[in-house]
């Protein structure tokens, strides 16, 4: 990484509330990584919530959000996969359209803001991958997992649709394998891998939210793994907050502890437990084995 890279960072509204130690065991990996981040205060929800009721003004929500980092000549860096896939969505639909970027900015302009397309949104895992480079992160890593199985979770909002989001391979993912392993450990194949969490029908349906992530972590924990690593707040506190209650119902027998990618990869770049947040997980995580 010759040059310094600088992002806007968008939170989103659920990191800050519930999974703090995601905010900052990726900020302490980005510091070690050099990566220079704005903070825009003026950031609102990225209008996830609206889709399905009120179209137009999700994509004004995520509209706005651009046009505050386009003002400063920033790109975006998420740390959600709801929010980068609102963000990515709302991009797509407003160059789709044209009438409906036209109307957006008519109601921008009341704070004279503009959007104009002219940025791009990463994901944290995208941009590490794509901007820091493999070869970059290699050399930050001190310690290594030597024989540590995990079980990556993808998230559905990062690969579907596919043809907008543009992460990855939807049906064979690398990305995230591949970031994982830089530290030593190993991405095992296991059958439920893309399968959805379960998140979104919590409180809707609780009996079905926890089946899917039951499911899930019966199948990861049958296919060897060791920690479920996730790299989406709502992903996470399915797997670490819903996992706890399901243990504490007994609703499930024996658990697969997650661990946010930041996290895992911080303690391979030699940050310490307390500043990557690791005692904010739910369930306790132990002591990876690290071999330097």
């Amino acid at each position: 990484m010759n040059k310094m890279i600088k992002y806007a960072l968008f939170l989103g509204c659920n990191i800050p509330a519930r999974v703090q130690q995601y905010e900052t065991s990726a900020r302490s990996v980005l510091g070690r990584l050099d990566v220079d981040i704005k903070d825009i205060k003026e950031f609102n929800c990225c209008g996830y919530p609206l889709r399905n009721s009120d179209f137009k003004t999700f994509v004004l929500f995520s509209a706005r959000n651009l046009a505050l980092a386009e003002k400063l000549g920033l790109n975006i860096i998420t740390l959600c996969k709801c929010c980068y896939g609102s963000l990515k969505m709302a991009k797509h639909h407003m160059k789709k359209n044209s009438f409906l970027k036209d109307e957006v900015n008519e109601t921008l302009a009341k704070e004279e803001l503009e959007y104009n397309g002219n940025l791009e949104i990463k994901h944290f895992l995208s941009a590490l991958y794509s901007d820091i480079g493999i070869n970059t992160l290699k050399e930050k890593i001190t310690s290594n997992f030597k024989n540590l199985k995990i079980a990556v979770h993808h998230g559905c909002h990062a690969l579907r649709p596919s043809n907008i989001m543009q992460f990855d391979d939807p049906i064979a993912p690398v990305i995230f394998d591949q970031l994982v392993e830089l530290t030593g450990a190993k991405s095992i194949d296991w059958s439920l891998k893309l399968e959805c969490c379960g998140a979104p029908v919590l409180g809707i349906n609780d009996d079905l939210s926890m089946n899917l992530t039951k499911r899930k972590l019966i199948d990861g924990k049958q296919a060897g793994a060791d920690y479920l690593c996730t790299a989406c707040p709502w992903c996470h506190l399915q797997f670490d907050s819903v996992q706890k209650m399901m243990l504490e119902q007994r609703r499930l027998n024996n658990h697969l502890p997650a661990i946010l990618f930041p996290q895992l990869l911080g303690l391979a770049m030699g940050i310490d437990k307390q500043t990557l947040g690791i005692n904010m997980n739910q369930i306790n995580i132990g002591e990876l084995k690290i071999e330097n």
